[in-house]
């Protein structure tokens, strides 16, 4: 199975002094354990990472510093990533996107679906996506 991370979910995984870094470090863990599992990048996922990790102050991270965290979580041997080339355009936004809000995540959850991929977020209002389970 794939699961593309939301951007939160990256972040949560990548940064270990994120709130809820461990619920998603215990999740993939349990997921390497169990094998043949991929997650997924794609560009808004990588950006917005980068983007959240440098804007944020009680990160305290330069852009340089960030992208080279993603870089490093990209090629740790525990869990195979790939990335998920975007070819989506807004024709294919789902209809269940109603406000503002939900487009970002409306657009990753059609595109994980139309590669084969699960949208795994920690945020239980996106529709057909997998919530990452608090205590595993």
């Amino acid at each position: 199975m794939t699961y593309l991370l939301d951007v939160n979910a990256l972040v949560a995984l990548g940064f270990v002094q994120h709130e809820f870094h461990e619920r998603v470090a215990a999740w993939v863990r349990g997921l390497i354990s169990r094998g043949n599992t991929t997650l997924a990048t794609c560009a808004i996922t990588e950006l917005g990472l980068v983007r959240d990790l440098a804007q944020a102050p009680q990160y305290g991270l330069a852009v340089s510093q960030a992208r080279g965290l993603l870089l490093q979580l990209k090629q740790a041997r525990a869990v195979r990533f790939a990335f998920i080339p975007d070819d989506q355009d807004i024709s294919r936004l789902p209809g269940w996107v109603k406000t503002a809000r939900q487009i970002t995540d409306g657009h990753l959850a059609e595109l994980a679906s139309s590669k084969g991929a699960m949208l795994a977020t920690l945020d239980k209002r996106i529709l057909r996506a997998f919530l990452i389970p608090e205590g595993n």
